[in-house]
């Protein structure tokens, strides 16, 4: 049922409409392996980027997602559910490792039934259209999956619905992927956090590569918290300065 519902939103509700609307453009699609799995690693701007790159591709595409998209009280919680479980969205809490364990035996559930996995490493949203390094979830799925990782990077979403808005501007979003990374000759070192930090750098490349971003190396998460303890400071600089000139 699930399954129909995806299918039903990419062919006929909304991947029309996007697609007439916005004209998303594509790049480098056949680098994506027409059957059997693989993980399309890509860079994170908008909430949109889930929408308009599946969009570019015929196969389903799965992601992990908040878990609060699955768990919210009352009736929108539970049409909100409904549309990112029907979606193919596979729910995530980033409250506990041991929740993380779980997303990643998700992930690899979704690949064992040889489907395309999708996943940001960075975590979260760029919130200054900068590249953040990545976490390393993805290399350790890629070694204790064995499938290759394609990296894709998403160009313009940003403008179409920004970060802490619901839409922007128009704009014709680009999807690029690269070739397929094989990661075999590492097989069995799952453990060696060297060498997932080493793979994970290496996918994070080819992304920054595909996207033309800035790489930053510091987890989005920590660049953003710094941002707004700026932005707060400030604020209460200005408001000091206000209040001795009255």
């Amino acid at each position: 049922m699930r399954a129909l519902f995806y299918w039903f939103l990419k062919l006929v509700a909304l991947g029309p409409v996007l697609r007439l609307v916005f004209r998303p453009q594509a790049e480098g699609v056949e680098h994506v392996p027409d059957e059997g799995p693989a993980i399309l690693a890509c860079n994170h701007l908008s909430y949109a980027d889930w929408l308009f790159m599946p969009l570019t591709i015929p196969r389903r595409v799965t992601f992990v997602a908040k878990a609060e998209y699955f768990t919210s009280p009352g009736i929108k919680g539970w049409l909100q559910k409904q549309f990112f479980s029907g979606a193919g969205q596979v729910p995530i809490d980033r409250s506990g490792a041991d929740a993380a364990a779980g997303a990643l035996l998700s992930a690899k559930r979704v690949l064992g039934e040889g489907h395309l996995f999708g996943i940001y490493p960075e975590g979260t949203r760029s919130h200054d259209g900068r590249l953040y390094r990545g976490k390393t979830g993805v290399a350790r799925l890629a070694l204790e999956t064995g499938v290759p990782v394609v990296p894709c990077a998403v160009i313009g979403t940003d403008v179409v619905a920004p970060p802490g808005k619901t839409f922007g501007s128009f704009t014709r979003p680009v999807v690029r992927f690269g070739r397929p990374l094989d990661f075999s000759r590492y097989e069995g070192m799952e453990n060696d956090r060297y060498i997932l930090r080493s793979i994970t750098d290496e996918i994070m490349y080819e992304i920054m590569r595909l996207s033309g971003q800035e790489y930053v190396d510091k987890y989005a998460g920590q660049a953003k918290a710094e941002s707004k303890s700026a932005e707060a400071a400030a604020k209460a600089e200005s408001a000091g300065e206000q209040k001795k000139a009255s």
